[in-house]
């Protein structure tokens, strides 16, 4: 019988998509979070099976859990950074400085 591969593609996928939204105030965690579930559910199936499995897939995939998990973490924390930005300044004030900035920046264009 021939054994499955578990194809961590479209773990790396969400996991590198929420790496790049972490620049939006951290919300990259809910694509970050969607990989690592993925990638635990598909690891979860292997495990119960693994002579079903590859083992050289069931590395990639433990791999790319590993990814996804890290950048859960890089995201949380941003997110966490920005909620306390909000609260310790207010949303006005932070309104303000990054207008300034955009027109500051503008000046030097």
């Amino acid at each position: 019988m021939e054994q499955q591969k578990l194809n961590p593609v479209i773990v790396y996928i969400l996991a590198i998509l929420g790496f790049l939204c972490c620049c939006i105030g951290g919300l990259g965690f809910i694509l970050a979070g969607i990989a690592l579930i993925i990638a635990t559910s598909k690891l979860k199936a292997a495990k119960l099976n693994p002579e079903n499995y590859d083992p050289n897939s069931i590395k990639a995939m433990n791999t790319a859990k590993i990814v996804a998990l890290v950048i859960l973490i890089i995201n949380l924390l941003y997110f966490i950074y920005t909620i306390y930005t909000i609260y310790a300044i207010g949303w006005d004030e932070l309104m303000q400085r990054s207008q300034e900035m955009m027109e500051q920046w503008q000046k030097n264009q």
